[in-house]
């Protein structure tokens, strides 16, 4: 196949013509990587390779301007790179950000655990909720809240004297407090103990 012309697009993107009409958009870098000329023969394979790279390249830099305004986990970056790309070059990008550190799930576990339970002050069923719906799997979403088990009755009694004290003089009260503290994922055991 037969590179007829080489010529700037948009930005650092090249229009690249080849035989049958077919043309092909590829990142000057690339171009420059692989040594592409005008009147230059390149098989399909050749090609495909190239092509391979230009998208790895556009998704690698999809990922990086995904994390430069949050953290993400593995399974968060993957849906949101799914949505424009292959799954191979997804998985290759993801690998990749693994290997250098940049996607850590450990680590952002860590942090959200931390936000959820000393932030949000979050019970320990929902903070492990939470992780799970982030992508993070279940033992190490165990692991992580099991951290802050030790002083979770001293969180629930410090939010329910600063936030539900005054709702409870009658049974009404008490039991909305109750209600929500379940659903902020403390179990009726410990409610029941702190309350008491």
């Amino acid at each position: 196949m037969l590179i007829y012309s080489i010529v700037k697009y948009k930005g650092n993107t090249y229009e690249i013509s080849l035989g049958n009409d077919e043309k092909v958009y590829i990142n000057g870098e690339i171009i420059l990587q692989y040594g592409l000329k005008t009147n230059m023969e390149i098989s399909v394979e050749r090609l495909n390779e190239v092509i391979h790279a230009d998208t790895f390249r556009k998704a690698k830099e999809r990922a990086l301007y995904l994390l430069d305004y949050k953290d993400y986990s593995y399974v968060q970056l993957y849906e949101k790179l799914e949505a424009n790309y292959p799954q191979d070059i997804c998985l290759e990008v993801l690998s990749n950000l693994v290997n250098i550190g940049i996607i850590d799930d450990n680590r952002y576990a860590k942090n959200l655990a931390e936000r959820l339970i000393l932030g949000k002050k979050y019970g320990s069923y929902r903070a492990i909720k939470e992780l799970k719906l982030k992508g993070i799997d279940d033992d190490l979403a165990q692991e992580i809240v099991s951290k802050y088990e030790d002083t979770e009755l001293e969180r629930l009694e410090s939010l329910i004297n600063g936030k539900y004290a005054r709702y409870l003089n009658d049974d009404k009260g008490i039991n909305k407090v109750k209600n929500a503290l379940v659903r902020l994922g403390y179990s009726y055991d410990i409610i029941n103990q702190v309350l008491d």
